[in-house]
């Protein structure tokens, strides 16, 4: 069972840092993972075959959040 969930925020050069969340993305995607590790090489891999990809760097720029599951905490506690 994935312990945590990577949320990767493809988010305006123009967005600051701190407002870069779910509302003022361009784009969102989230993906379970087993740990935190895999929370940021995992998003890496993601936006590095999506079609924004060209974008990263000259107008956008990629921020990822790790959560941990609180269903898949429980069980393994």
């Amino acid at each position: 069972m994935s312990v945590f969930t990577a949320v990767i925020l493809v988010c305006q050069l123009s967005t600051p840092p701190q407002a870069c969340d779910e509302m003022n993305a361009v784009d969102v995607i989230s993906t379970q993972v087993e740990n935190e590790l895999a929370c940021l090489h995992g998003g890496q891999e993601v936006v590095a075959r999506g079609a924004l990809r060209d974008g990263v760097g000259d107008t956008l720029y990629v921020k990822t959040i790790c959560r941990k599951n609180r269903t898949a905490a429980l069980i393994r506690d």
